[in-house]
């Protein structure tokens, strides 16, 4: 878990997920933070986002798009399917989306910087007591739920967009239940 800015951010638990959601001030961070959530990408990937990437003219897309040129290794585009969850979310924000960016900047200056969600993150779990969460949890979250589910980890490569297992791998936390679940599993 993350203390001080040091190790890994903290994998939330459905609960936390609740009141985070439940304590964020506007339909804006729910939206940004749903995004991270139900898609597994980075704070950096989902703040520059462009409206197009999420809504078309009849409304939200069925699949996201996270373009090449705001990803980590600028590797290549994704295109992800909308979770329900994740398009009520939307549909209640899209009045709040510029023409250019789905979450701009002060001023309409570009879109919101990463520092700045960061920085209502924050705030919103000191609110709420909550220690070792950062903007990081939501994608931790996100691919070690899918691998908790049992999705195929070249399933869950695909949806992170990491270049390798071995670099997906890093991200998954393995639970006192699943590796109680695998000693179980050992019938003879």
């Amino acid at each position: 878990m993350k203390v001080d800015g040091h190790g890994q951010a903290k994998v939330l638990m459905p609960s936390e997920i609740e009141k985070l959601f439940e304590a964020m001030e506007g339909d804006r961070d729910r939206a940004l933070f749903g995004i991270c959530l139900y898609t597994g990408c980075r704070i950096s990937e989902a703040c520059s986002m462009l409206t197009t990437d999420a809504y078309d003219t009849a409304g939200v897309r069925m699949k996201m798009t996270l373009r090449k040129a705001n990803t980590k290794g600028k590797q290549e585009t994704r295109q992800i399917p909308v979770n329900p969850v994740l398009k009520s979310y939307l549909e209640t924000y899209r009045t709040g989306a510029s023409k250019q960016y789905l979450f701009p900047g002060r001023h309409g200056r570009g879109h919101i910087n990463p520092k700045s969600a960061d920085e209502i993150l924050r705030e919103t779990c000191d609110r709420l007591g909550l220690a070792g969460v950062s903007t990081h949890s939501f994608r931790r979250t996100a691919l070690t739920q899918m691998s908790s589910a049992g999705i195929p980890l070249r399933v869950i490569q695909e949806i992170s967009g990491h270049r390798s297992l071995q670099a997906l791998q890093r991200y998954l936390e393995v639970s006192e239940l699943q590796l109680e679940g695998a000693i179980a599993a050992l019938m003879f």
